[in-house]
């Protein structure tokens, strides 16, 4: 039913936009726990022959404006949530991902061997990532130009269509994770004051460049998975179910942003006392620690509740979607 598919993308492009602010978290994944990834990856190639469907505009109409409004509205709430209480938001965000196992196993059936081996490619790849993560690998010194910019919305919107890859931490490691989420901040700042020529200037230097980038990335990369679906449905599926489970790898949630002290080095430049009082609490590194019982039990519940919200969400409107 329209409604239901309405309800269902508006959902999951809330929940894309909400995991594209954070580092680690995939958009794509929140897409497949909504169940309207294969629909939203099929809409978007039917617009790009300029065929309109009306499901098609349903789809591309409930996830692109909820994702838009997410981000402009709740950037600086969930970047500040991240930062102030991550080991509550990773175990949310843990639970949320892993909603969406029971849709994409659904989708998987039969199995075959080479959905299985697809899956631990897809699993591998993530484990690599996350590993990649955690040694805090980035770009140092990252200028934030209109190409660079550009190249940022690329990678991001490429990373956000691929189920268990963040397109927030790929910003960080490009360097422009915190440049576009200020700009966004911004943006709505000089909106709400009514300051035009401030929305024209956010809007020419950095928006205009990350959009056209998001765009180039989300067309082309849908368009290739929309591809291998068709052809090689089986493999395709067990790299996504893969990716799925390897995007919890990264987010294990007792962690926490510790102060640098002078002389550390923080994306490539040694920290003084003067950079160290400019420098946001978003960019501090981050290190383990060892939960207390409340904590650990706190986090249980918090992934529980996430996998029961996605859970439920997967179930409106009953089976999942095609894929062709």
């Amino acid at each position: 039913m329209p409604v239901l598919l309405l309800v269902r993308s508006v959902i999951g492009g809330v929940l894309m936009g909400l995991a594209n602010l954070v580092p680690g978290i995939s958009g794509g994944t929140m897409l497949l726990a909504a169940g309207v990834y294969p629909a939203f990856i099929n809409a978007i190639a039917e617009l790009t022959t300029l065929r309109f469907k009306t499901r098609s505009m349903i789809v591309l109409g409930g996830v692109g404006l909820a994702a838009a409004l997410a981000i402009l509205l709740l950037a600086g709430t969930v970047k500040d949530l991240v930062v102030e209480h991550r080991w509550m938001m990773y175990s949310l965000f843990i639970g949320l991902t892993l909603g969406g196992i029971p849709i994409i196993s659904k989708m998987m059936r039969p199995t075959t061997r080479d959905t299985w081996i697809g899956a631990a490619a897809g699993f591998i790849a993530m484990g690599l990532l996350a590993y990649v993560q955690q040694a805090q690998v980035g770009a140092a010194g990252a200028s934030s130009g209109v190409v660079m910019l550009f190249v940022a919305g690329l990678a991001g919107a490429s990373a956000m269509i691929l189920p268990g890859v963040s397109g927030g931490y790929l910003l960080l490691v490009l360097g422009q994770y915190v440049p576009i989420l200020a700009a966004i901040d911004d943006l709505k700042l000089a909106l709400k004051g009514g300051e035009m020529g401030a929305v024209i200037e956010i809007g020419l230097k950095v928006i205009l460049p990350v959009g056209l980038g998001v765009l180039v990335g989300v067309v082309g990369v849908s368009n290739l998975l929309r591809a291998l679906l068709k052809r090689y449905e089986k493999v395709t599926l067990g790299v996504l179910f893969g990716l799925l489970l390897g995007a919890v790898v990264g987010l294990w949630p007792f962690q926490q942003g510790v102060e640098p002290r002078v002389g550390d080095v923080i994306k490539g430049q040694a920290m003084t006392s003067a950079s160290l009082a400019e420098l946001d609490a978003e960019d501090y590194p981050t290190e383990y620690f060892q939960p207390t019982g409340g904590q650990a039990g706190g986090a249980l519940a918090l992934i529980v509740a996430g996998f029961l919200v996605t859970f439920v969400i997967s179930r409106i409107g009953g089976d999942h979607e095609e894929t062709g």
